[in-house]
């Protein structure tokens, strides 16, 4: 279940990751529960469907992420207390200033015996979904503040003794040749570059639905870049990187977004 909690490697733009979007930004502001037809109303203001809302919905407490939980005659849900964790650890990955790389590298080494190569799959899995970069088979490379994380990871997955986390680690020599090596610099490039051509207009939404749907969409788009881009090192990167951009352009509208949309999920979701 705690996998499917996490679904680090959803994709945007779906019903239910409009939805989780949602969740993670509007629920915990509002008490932590809502209506089952706010809930509905709320992603009809994204253009989902009540059909395809409900599905929604009870897909995400299949995954652990809510729960129903009616209030005398009227039909809601909560957030699952067990999904807290994650939309905290989400939150600092989205909102908070990302640290660099600059600030120091933590490597992993692992070795996982072919009869075991179910768990050595997702151990990559999990590592590329976190932010790191691969070296070499049994060699991944993370900026330093994502020590933690992976830390908490490898617990999770009960490999502590197949692994070994090596923390502080200082480049020398030709760093932005090794990113281009560890990292899909092109996959990120895209991401960074799409986001900014998506929401480069600065048009005000007219009212509260239309900023609710722009900042859940914006959001949405955004949430998964800090985890292809971890916060790589500027100085190592081309000078035309598009990272910065497109944080402060979040920011922007973040800023002008997120006030209307939290009153206006809280007129419609109570």
């Amino acid at each position: 279940m705690s996998e499917g909690r996490e679904d680090l490697e959803a994709r945007t733009g779906s019903s239910t990751a409009l939805l989780r979007t949602v969740v993670g930004s509007v629920l915990r502001p509002l008490g932590g529960w809502m209506t089952a037809s706010g809930a509905v109303a709320l992603l009809d203001a994204l253009d989902v469907p009540a059909s395809t809302a409900r599905s929604s919905l009870t897909r995400l407490c299949a995954r652990g992420v809510l729960v129903r939980e009616p209030r005398g005659a009227v039909a809601g849900y909560a957030l699952d207390p067990a999904a807290v964790p994650m939309l905290e650890r989400g939150d600092r990955r989205i909102f908070d200033t990302r640290p660099s790389g600059d600030d120091g590298w933590c490597l992993l080494s692992f070795s996982i015996p072919e009869h075991r190569r179910d768990q050595r799959h997702q151990l990559r899995r999990r590592l590329a979904a976190l932010g790191c970069g691969t070296v070499a088979d049994g060699l991944w490379i993370a900026p330093q503040h994502l020590e933690s994380e992976i830390d908490r990871m490898l617990t999770e997955l009960a490999l502590q003794q197949e692994c070994v986390l090596f923390a502080d680690a200082r480049a020398r020599g030709p760093l932005g040749s090794g990113l281009a090596l560890w990292y899909d610099l092109d996959r990120i490039r895209a991401a960074h570059e799409t986001f900014l051509e998506r929401f480069a207009s600065a048009a005000h939404p007219v009212d509260d639905p239309a900023a609710f749907a722009q900042w859940m969409r914006v959001l949405d788009e955004w949430r998964v870049i800090p985890y292809l881009d971890p916060g790589l090192p500027a100085a190592a990167l081309p000078d035309d990187w598009p990272a910065a951009a497109s944080a402060a352009r979040f920011a922007e509208l973040r800023a002008a977004l997120e006030p209307r949309a939290l009153a206006y999920a809280r007129r419609v979701a109570l």
